[in-house]
This record gives structure tokens, C-alpha cells and sequence, in this order.
């Protein structure tokens, strides 16, 4: 034999090993399983938290960046169609995309249509006088978008114009907050406890058993909205009580169904499919906040049957207009829930029919409060239940009592004039009658005061006439809050012209067009909060071998700079909100979301998951009202604007609109805020720490609990009594062989005997 044939045949060693596998011991393949597990479990806390708060703040920043009047429907009378077709053609010459056209019979039709909700404004001529309808009640955000957009052409037509309201807010809810942030809140109510109770009390899932708790959180839940809105803070009508309760419950009916189908068809992820509908795409199709009529097409189209905007406009319908209008909305919400159900029903059967279970037989978080998992099941269901009460008690309360009533509370303005006397004269008039609405500084010089505007020190500044201006001016800085800015020029234009002052308004800081609402600050701080909650939330649960501090700390700091980043591609190349200013960006969002996953870090120590409610409180419930993004602090009660300076989310919100607007200018105090959050939490989670061993695996589900999951319950109980029954036989089998051997040893005894 060659050698060559022998090296062929005898391969050495090494290169044995590479063609042939060699078997794992049952260690090495348990430690291979384990390793495997525990990045797979490392994996997860990086996903998921990636498709949540992506999905939603692409969501948002995509839909609600940039806002432009589309499609409006508006209707046109007129003493004679010659009129009302020369106004339509002059409309449609300078908004043709803006506005959707009606030419109607008579002034009443036009208004019927309005207060009916079927167009967004109307418009009356009679000669050369012009009546613009428009109800506030249906929406703040499309009356202003459509008066916008009608009034400069009534004015161009050298019409006299008029405008009436047909059904105005009320005093306590000057804004339409009150429809929304119930809805919200019940929206809430209805997907969250399913997601819970999904991983920590699956067997509350079975349809037996979820129907009647569906039912009774319903009207739990509503009661509560109805409390808070209506006894404590005004917002819902006594006469308006009880339609409001039922249009409440039936929406948390409707949504709690839908994610219970979605249960049965996601599994553990439908919190995700679940949020896309009801939040992500809901929100902004709910024509609440905003108008649909101002976003990307697809928003008016699902606003016809999503479960938000139903339970949106049948609240304001049950708030604004007696009811008018509600009974559409609820055969949505009421349709929805019979279908979800329906489909629940099926997808059971046919699992039933394979064999399988209806309900999840695992359990893959024992435990919300942080301990071992509660013996007594009442305690786990309170648990369960007090989680996402206490949030809808908490967002209720805190959001809707900040901005229920928007007005002017201690906004600081600026009067300058030529003098120091004649500035302060005119201050001392402006208090009288606006007492508490602005504080007033006194100035004589112009170019200080547009100095402290555009620094952010001043919402605004008022520019008497001189000798070198015969005109009054009025400074903003709209890139420092678009609602302030909007107040400081309503206001003080309507004091010059009550005095017959010609006034210029003078914007030193403007919002770029994809920014146009100056929203975006406030969205992707939002996602740089969520984000560093969200990772704590999960990597809590999928991965507690992440937990102690060695390894927390790497892992913070990995997936904060990963989430900064995601998070800039979205506002910046996908959704176009956000040029340039990449590093600063990704600096500071690095700086946010750690500092908010070491906030969620003490609370999380001290009690699991139940940590969601201060959590939420302290950075979104109180952070957002206290932002000044959507709304200003000078607008809300005093607390908000104390907060606004300590608070990790307004900190987040100002440093990107210091850094996108103001070139950084103020940005250094900002991250100071931020960095206190991160290290104060940081050494208290060290103290913590030492005084509570941190939890590195999950806690035990007793066996007998997963087989009554499971099903194995009876089972179990026959093995062990056919057991038992052996036991008796066998035990039976022995006495007999004793007593057969007893009588045999007798008997030789007794032939002993005889012999």
C-alpha cells in the first residue's frame, strides 16, 4: 500500500476532527443551550425595544412633522350662484389642493353642514359682506388650519369679514383636551392588561373567563375617567354623565377585544401589532389633536374605522354636541367588538379541534412586583390589575389637569419704548387688565429685547411706536414654542389695534416648512425617553442575567448610542423632520436614554414591573406637559414650569431644539440636568444594591401550577391515584406472600413434630 493510501485511510488527528463531529457530553450540550439562551435573551432586549419605539416615533415624526392643509371640505353659499361660483373659482385659484368645495343652497345648509361636522368651515356671502362659519368643538386644530387658509382670500376679495362659531368649547376645556385624553387614556385601558396578563395570568385569557372580566374592567376603568373628568376637574358635564360612562366602557370593551384577538394570533407579540393600531396609527388619525385634514392621505382614510378616532369623535360628540353625531361611532366600536370576538371563538375551536390549547400554557413573567410569584392568585390579580389602573389614574390626572384650560399664566413679555417712563407706563396699563396673565419687564431698548427673545429668556417682546418707527412691532421666536409664540402675536396685536397702531410682527427665530408646528423636539425626545425605559422593562424580564451592575452598565451604554442612532435615521433620512446636527444628536440622545434607563433602573429594583406607574409619572405624565413641546409652560398651572428645569424629558425636549434651532446655544445646562439623572441613579441603584441582592434569574412557577396550565392538572391527578392503587397492590401481593409463608413454616413444624 502506497503511502499516499495510507494517509488516506488514517487521516491524523486534526483532520479527523474537521470531517468528523464529535458528541457533546450532556453538560457541554446543556452549557451550549444555556449560552445560546442567554444571547438570544441579550438579543431580545436590543429588538424589541427597537421595534416599539421605532414603530411609534416613526409613526408620529412621519405623520406629524410637517402639516399642511389638504382636501378640507368647506361649503360655499351665496344670495346668488354667480357669486358663490366667482368666490369657489378664486379659492380654488389659491389653494387647489387645500380645500374640497361645496357650493350649497341656502346660509342655513351651510351652517347645518358645519355643526353636523360634514365640512370644516363654511362661507356665506351677501353682497360684499362674507360670514365665516366654523365649529372650534369639532376640532381646534382644523379651525385654525381653515380659517388660515379662507381668510386671506375673503380679504383679497375686498370682502367685509365676519366670523361666528357655532359651537364653541367649553370655559373648562378651552381646547378639545378633554375628548382626546379620555379617549387616550380608555385606549389604554383596553390593549395593556390583556399584554399582561398574556405573560403573567394566561389562564385569565380563556374566553370564559376573559369575557366577564372584560366586561367589568370596562366599566371600571370608564367609571374612573369619568371621576376624574367629571367630579374632579370639570371636563365632562353632569347631564353628560352617563352617555359619556357607556361611550368609555364600550370603547375599552372594543379595545380590549381587539388585542385579545390579536393574542390569540401573536402570541407574546402582540403588544406590537396592537400598539401599531391603537397608538401609532390611531393617534394620529383620530382628528383629535390634530386635524386629519393636515396629515398624510392615508390618515382620513383610516379615520373611518379605527377604534380611536371612533371613540374620539363619539366623546366629543357626547361632550359638545348632545350626542350629535355619536351613534356612527358607536356602531364602529360595537362592531368591532362583536367581530373581535367572533374571531376569538373560531381561532379557539379550531385549536381546540387540533388538540392544542386555547391559552398560553407558559409563563414567562411570574412575577410584577419584583418577589417570588404571589401563592395567593388574588394577590398576582390585584397585582395585575393595579398596574395599568394606577397609569390610567395617573395619566388622567396629571396630563388633562395640565392642559385642560390653556392660557397665558406668568408668560414674560417684554414692553420697550422710547423711554424708560413711557415703557413702564404702559406696563403699569397692561396689568390691570391682564393680571397674572404675563409678567412685564420694562425696556428702552429694541435691540435688548430682540437680544433676550432670541435667547429664549422672553416668549415675546411689544415695540411701542416712536419717532423712528410709527409702527408698534411685536418680537417672536416661534423655533422656541410655537404656542407662546402664537398667544404673544394674538394678543398684542389685538392691544395695538384697539389703540389704532399699525403693528409688524417680526419673527427672529422661524420654524423650517418640515417642522412647520415645531412638534419635532417634543417626538424624538419622547423616543429617547421610551427608549431608556423600555430597555430596563425588558431586559428586566427576558434577561435578568443582565441585571447587576457589571453587566447593566456596558449594556446601557452599547444600546443607548444604538438607539441614538436609530433614532436620528428616523427623524432625519426616512421621515426628513430632523438636517444635520448628527453628532450633537447623537451625543445628547445617548446622555437622555441613559440617564432615563438609570431612573428606571432604582424603581425597577425596588418593584419589578410595577415600576411602570412612577416611572411613567415622573418621565412622560409629568415630563411632557412640563416639555414645553406641544404646549408651552406658560400656558399650564406654575407646578410645570418648576419642573420644566429638573425633569429629564423637558431637558431632553430643549436640548434638540437648542441644537437644531439656536446652534446650541443653552444646550450645556440642559445635559447638566441630564447628567445629574444619570449619576444620582446611578449611586442610588449602588445603594440599593447593597441593601437587596439583585435578582439574576427569573423566579420560579410551581409545577403544579404549569400542569393545571397546561391541562395536565387531571392527569397528574390519575397518575398519582393509579399510583396509589399499585401502591395498595402491591402492598396487598405482600401480605398474602407473608401469610402463604407463615402457613408453610406451620406446617413444616407440625411434620417436625410428628416425625
Amino acid at each position: 500500500m502506497s503511502n499516499d493510501a495510507a494517509v488516506t485511510e488514517n487521516p491524523p488527528p486534526s483532520r479527523r476532527a474537521k470531517h468528523e463531529k464529535q458528541p457533546l457530553s450532556q453538560q457541554e450540550a446543556a452549557a451550549k443551550r444555556a449560552k445560546a439562551e442567554k444571547i438570544g435573551r441579550t438579543v431580545a432586549v436590543f429588538i424589541m425595544p427597537l421595534m416599539i419605539v421605532g414603530m411609534m416615533i416613526w409613526g408620529y415624526l412621519g405623520a406629524m412633522h410637517h402639516q399642511s392643509a389638504t382636501n378640507m371640505p368647506v361649503a360655499i353659499s351665496a344670495t346668488s350662484s354667480a357669486a358663490a361660483g366667482d368666490f369657489a373659482r378664486a379659492l380654488e385659484a389659491e389653494n387647489a389642493d387645500a380645500v374640497d368645495l361645496r357650493i350649497v343652497d341656502s346660509a342655513r345648509e351651510a351652517r347645518e353642514l358645519v355643526y353636523d361636522r360634514e365640512v370644516t368651515a363654511a362661507v356665506d356671502l351677501d353682497g360684499d359682506a362674507a360670514t365665516l362659519y366654523t365649529a372650534s368643538s369639532a376640532g381646534m386644530s382644523a379651525t385654525s388650519a381653515i380659517t388660515a387658509v379662507l381668510t386671506p382670500v375673503i380679504v383679497e376679495q375686498s370682502l367685509e369679514l365676519s366670523s361666528q362659531d357655532l359651537a364653541p368649547l367649553p370655559e373648562n376645556d378651552s381646547m378639545g383636551m378633554g375628548a382626546m385624553l379620555l379617549a387616550t387614556a380608555m385606549i389604554t385601558a383596553g390593549y395593556m392588561p390583556w399584554s399582561l396578563a398574556f405573560s403573567n395570568s394566561p389562564e385569565l385569557l380563556k374566553r370564559r373567563r376573559a369575557l366577564p372580566l372584560l366586561g367589568g374592567w370596562s366599566i371600571l376603568l370608564s367609571g374612573l375617567g369619568i371621576l376624574v373628568g367629571g367630579p374632579i376637574l370639570g371636563v365632562i358635564p353632569a347631564a353628560s354623565t352617563l352617555p359619556a360612562w357607556s361611550t368609555l366602557a364600550l370603547g375599552v370593551f372594543a379595545v380590549g377585544a381587539g388585542q385579545l384577538l390579536l393574542t390569540r394570533i401573536f402570541g407574546a407579540m402582540a403588544v406590537i401589532p396592537g400598539m401599531l393600531l391603537f397608538m401609532v396609527l390611531g393617534q394620529p388619525a383620530s382628528n383629535m389633536g390634530m386635524s386629519v385634514y393636515t396629515l398624510p392621505k392615508i390618515f382620513p382614510f383610516l379615520h373611518q374605522f379605527l377604534p380611536m378616532p371612533a371613540l374620539g369623535e363619539a366623546m366629543r360628540s357626547v361632550l359638545y354636541f348632545d350626542g350629535d353625531g355619536a351613534g356612527v361611532h358607536i356602531l364602529i366600536l360595537a362592531g368591532g367588538a362583536v367581530a373581535a370576538l367572533l374571531l376569538v371563538a373560531l381561532i379557539d375551536a379550531l385549536r381546540i379541534a387540533k388538540g392544542k390549547s386555547d391559552i398560553p400554557t407558559q409563563v414567562n413573567v411570574a412575577s410584577l412586583h419584583g418577589g417570588p410569584r404571589p401563592k395567593n392568585k388574588a394577590w398576582r390579580y390585584i397585582t395585575l390589575a393595579a398596574v395599568p389602573f394606577g397609569m390610567i389614574a395617573i395619566m388622567l390626572s396629571a396630563m388633562l389637569g395640565a392642559m385642560q384650560t390653556p392660557a397665558p399664566r406668568e408668560m414674560p413679555v417684554a414692553v420697550v419704548g422710547s423711554s424708560m417712563e413711557q415703557a413702564q407706563q404702559t406696563v403699569d396699563s397692561l396689568k390691570e387688565s391682564m393680571e397674572d396673565q404675563f409678567v412685564f419687564t420694562a425696556m428702552d431698548n429694541a435691540d435688548d429685547a430682540r437680544y433676550l427673545v432670541e435667547s429664549q429668556e422672553l416668549t415675546g417682546a411689544f415695540v411701542l411706536p416712536s419717532a423712528h418707527s410709527p409702527e408698534a412691532s411685536i418680537y417672536t421666536a416661534q423655533a422656541s414654542g410655537n404656542a407662546a409664540s402664537q398667544v404673544v402675536v394674538q394678543v398684542f396685536t389685538q392691544i395695538g389695534q384697539s389703540q389704532e397702531m399699525a403693528v409688524d410682527h417680526q419673527e427672529l427665530a422661524p420654524l423650517p416648512e418640515h417642522d412647520n408646528m415645531g412638534t419635532v423636539a417634543m417626538y424624538l425626545g419622547m423616543g429617547w425617553v421610551m427608549a431608556g425605559f423600555m430597555v430596563i422593562m425588558v431586559g428586566s424580564t427576558a434577561a435578568p442575567h443582565l441585571r447587576p451592575l457589571q453587566n447593566l452598565i456596558p449594556l446601557v451604554a452599547v444600546y443607548s448610542a444604538f438607539m441614538s442612532a436609530v433614532l436620528y435615521l428616523i427623524a432625519g433620512p426616512f421621515t426628513g423632520a430632523v438636517e444635520g446636527h448628527f453628532w450633537q444628536l447623537f451625543g445628547t440622545g445617548m446622555l437622555a436614554i441613559f440617564s432615563v434607563a438609570m431612573l428606571t433602573t432604582v424603581f425597577n429594583r425596588l418593584m419589578g414591573m410595577v415600576c411602570l406607574i412612577p416611572t411613567m409619572l415622573i418621565v412622560m405624565f409629568l415630563g411632557v406637559p412640563a416639555s414645553n413641546g406641544a404646549l408651552s409652560i406658560y400656558m399650564e398651572p406654575r407646578i410645570f414650569t418648576i419642573l420644566h428645569d429638573v425633569l429629564p424629558m423637558p431637558a431632553a425636549v430643549e436640548a434638540i431644539r437648542a441644537i437644531v434651532y439656536f446652534d446650541g446655544a443653552g444646550v450645556s445646562s440642559h445635559l447638566v440636568v441630564l447628567g445629574i439623572w444619570a449619576l444620582a441613579c446611578l449611586a442610588l441603584t449602588l445603594v440599593i444594591d447593597q441593601l437587596k441582592p439583585v435578582q439574576t434569574s427569573s423566579h420560579p412557577i410551581s409545577a403544579e401550577e404549569l400542569a393545571a396550565l397546561q391541562g395536565r392538572a387531571l392527569e397528574a391527578k390519575a397518575s398519582e391515584a393509579a399510583a396509589s392503587a399499585d401502591a395498595i397492590d402491591a402492598e396487598a401481593v405482600d401480605l398474602a406472600d407473608a401469610e402463604a409463608g407463615g402457613s408453610a413454616a406451620e406446617d413444616r413444624e407440625k411434620d417436625a413434630v410428628s416425625v
